[in-house]
């Protein structure tokens, strides 16, 4: 599979990809990304362009022409590698795939707050239930407090340790 990635105008991301899959015959994301927010004292969902004026697309087989990429109505340009050309590579090329695997949807980012009960997924402590204490949102970081050796330890750790809700039991 190749992976192109096109700059556009903004506001045409969107009717560029649905007319690359029309007129090229490819597939082509406008990546979108689901962010928490609050609304009127709720917390809702959000959908927002997670790279405002790029558009991937995807061809099986043969290359796909760039002419015919220019001539979309909303494109400014394909972006072009020296040395390597038009298709993506590398770690472009794994974020453009990635990006496929997930339909081009990121998931929302999840909302952490002090005294929030979480239960630790990976690392030494996978397991143990712990509450927050602090929240770090710039480095994706927690203080948190947590049991061991009798007593309460406080220690901080990255969002990435934390088990997914649909993993925690119901108590946590």
């Amino acid at each position: 599979m190749l992976t192109y990635c096109l700059f556009c105008e903004t506001a045409k991301c969107g009717a560029v990809a649905r007319a690359a899959e029309r007129k090229l015959g490819c597939r082509a994301i406008a990546p979108k990304q689901v962010q928490h927010t609050w609304s009127k004292g709720q917390m809702v969902d959000i959908v927002h362009d997670l790279l405002p004026g790029y558009v991937f697309l995807y061809a099986e087989g043969a290359p796909l022409e760039i002419a015919a990429i220019r001539a979309l109505d909303g494109v400014i340009r394909c972006l072009y590698t020296e040395g390597v050309g038009y298709a993506l590579q590398g770690s472009d090329e794994q974020f453009a795939l990635m990006l496929l695997q997930k339909n081009g949807v990121i998931g929302k980012t999840r909302v952490y707050e002090e005294g929030q009960m979480i239960r630790i997924a990976r690392g030494a402590f996978e397991g143990v239930e712990a509450k927050i204490l602090k929240v770090n949102r710039r480095n994706m970081r927690m203080q948190i407090e947590l049991p061991f050796a009798a007593q309460k330890v406080k220690t901080w750790v990255e969002y990435e340790v934390v088990a997914e809700e649909d993993e925690q039991n119901d108590g946590a």
